[in-house]
């Protein structure tokens, strides 16, 4: 696959994508792109965290937010990701949800890092077991009115995601 021509097609859409909205100061040098099963491309999206203001605007969740819409599903089964740069936590957490199966990435962690992005905080914050309370206090509170919603759900038999 690594030679395949849409591959190839996709990720210069992205990164055109990812250019252009940089360069508007849209977001950053990140873009995305999702084709299905049969190679046809869903969506492409790049970073837009500065415009709209939206630290979840990543390219990876723009464009899986793009081709749910489009596709009409949150199940992406059966798509390729494709990326400039290796997913975030949260944007591999989104593909994981999606069901997104294969994610192709140029740039390294360490290449975004080298350039000022930060994942590597994030990544072993979860590794540490979430225990560093300067970058993120969990707090659990309020489990037992919360509970009968989640009771209520499994009782009327609702769509599991």
């Amino acid at each position: 696959m690594k030679n395949d021509p849409m591959i190839q097609e996709v990720m210069k859409k992205a990164l055109e994508h990812a250019q252009k909205t940089m360069n508007e100061d849209i977001g950053g040098p990140f873009g995305a792109g999702i084709i299905d099963e049969n190679g046809k491309i869903i969506a492409i999206s790049s970073n837009s965290v500065l415009r709209d203001h939206d630290a979840s605007a990543h390219a990876e969740m723009n464009a899986i937010r793009m081709a749910g819409e489009i596709k009409g599903t949150h199940d992406l089964s059966g798509c390729t990701l494709i990326t400039t740069t290796y997913p975030c936590p949260m944007c591999l957490g989104a593909a994981i949800w999606a069901n997104i199966k294969h994610v192709i990435y140029g740039c390294n962690p360490q290449d975004a890092e080298k350039i000022g992005f930060r994942d590597d905080f994030i990544y072993r914050f979860i590794q540490d077991h979430q225990k560093d309370k300067k970058i993120l206090s969990l707090e659990q509170m309020c489990r037992k009115d919360c509970l009968p919603l989640f009771e209520e759900y499994k009782k009327k038999d609702k769509v599991i995601y």
